[in-house]
């Protein structure tokens, strides 16, 4: 076969023809990846948890008596002035009615006292009519000594007889005092609903034993109340703190005054709280996963002014966002673009559209981002949530220049 150049230019172009198809067949595309650039930005390191509101210091008011709390005067949300506002009224309890049994001991009871009264009486006459002899006695026996015609010894007996008649009237008449208490209290027992009337004057008028508002009223209507029974929940809806509970191994990472941004509470802007307490005692209660947790309760006081969280009361709930650890400057990545690599960490760089696998090392870590101490640069780009086809020396594609 002869070549010319003619047939020469033919096959080079046939070859590269067949080279650019062969090529195109067996080129792999590139992984379409998210990239995401490295910067250092503001990062903070939050415990979060649910919490509510409650008011620092509540006043229940409480029946002093036993009888029957009338009609709350107020209502739940009215003011209230300390020592000045009536928040509750309490009158005595009146009598019950009596069975036909216990009328008929009362009323025996009665008659035993009337008659014990009678004896007690008699025995002061008795009494007094042996302290007048007694006493004329002595008055004679006296006379006689004075003359002479009796000895000093009978006036001694008659002076102790005198004593001993005045003795004996004086407990004749301590018995009537007795026996008239007696009646009056067997009196007392046949008293009905009818005999306890008290005028209609209440007797306990309760006043607020603080500024605040009403919280809570245990019973509207009138109604029958033990001595010690709850009526009215008093407080100052300004004077509010957050309590949560914490994992007790999150607890001993926090101290007071620890930061807290308060979130989700109904109000367009976050506020802002301050640890002041953590209990001393944790206790055991069940996640809703059913699992057993040590949890602690912890107090925050809400440092925005009252006028910034409107509406904001008792019982009300939150979201904590506590800050453990933050800083101005952190380089940063997100938790998506991270892998185990043996006992470290790795991410993928991206340079020209190619990816590196490159360890780095961690510092704190966040809910969403991880400050890196070592291994990355600010300005390098890396790839978030990477696929299984993601791997070194591979080529990817931003997903988003597709």
């Amino acid at each position: 076969m002869v070549w010319t150049t003619r047939t020469i230019g033919l096959s080079l172009a046939g070859v590269a023809v067949l080279g650019g198809l062969a090529w195109v067949a067996f080129r792999e595309d590139p992984v379409p990846v998210d990239l995401i650039e490295v910067a250092a930005a503001p990062m903070q390191v939050t415990i979060d948890a649910d919490g509510r509101t409650r008011i620092r210091d509540l006043y229940e008011v409480a029946a002093p008596i036993a009888g029957t709390a009338l009609r709350a005067p107020v209502a739940v949300g009215d003011p209230v002035v300390a020592g000045e506002t009536v928040v509750a009224r309490v009158e005595p309890a009146t009598p019950t009615l009596l069975d036909a049994r216990s009328r008929a001991q009362a009323e025996a009871a009665v008659a035993e006292a009337e008659a014990a009264l009678a004896v007690a009486r008699s025995e002061l006459t008795r009494a007094e009519e042996e302290e007048s002899f007694a006493r004329l006695q002595f008055e004679r026996t006296q006379t006689l000594v004075e003359r002479g015609v009796s000895t000093v010894t009978q006036l001694e007996t008659a002076t102790q007889g005198l004593a001993v008649a005045e003795a004996t009237v004086a407990a004749a008449r301590s018995r009537i005092i007795m026996a008239e208490g007696t009646l009056d209290r067997a009196r007392a027992a046949l008293l009905g609903p009818e005999g306890g009337e008290n005028g209609g004057d209440c007797c306990v008028a309760l006043t607020a034993p603080a500024d605040g508002v009403v919280l809570s009223i245990a019973t509207i209507s009138e109604h029958p109340v033990q001595a010690g029974a709850p009526l009215v929940t008093l407080g100052d809806p300004a004077e509010l703190e957050i309590v949560a509970d914490l994992l007790s191994s999150d607890a001993v990472r926090i101290a007071p005054g620890t930061h807290a941004i308060v979130e989700r509470w109904g109000g367009p802007d976050p506020l802002e709280a301050v640890l002041t307490r953590i209990e001393p005692a944790a206790e055991t209660r069940v996640s809703a996963l059913g699992i057993e947790e040590q949890r602690v309760d912890v107090i925050f006081d809400i440092v925005t002014p009252v006028e910034a969280r409107p509406g904001l009361g008792h019982g009300f709930s939150v979201f904590l966002r506590v800050v453990e650890w933050e800083d101005e400057s952190v380089l940063q990545v997100p938790l998506g673009a991270l892998f185990r690599r043996g006992e470290g960490w790795a991410v993928f760089v991206v340079a020209d559209g190619v990816v590196e696998e490159r360890a780095v090392t961690l510092g704190q870590r966040g809910a969403r981002m991880a400050q890196v101490l070592e291994g990355l640069a600010a300005g390098e780009r890396i790839v978030t949530h990477p696929s299984d086809a993601v791997a070194d020396g591979v080529t990817v594609v931003d997903r988003r220049d597709l």
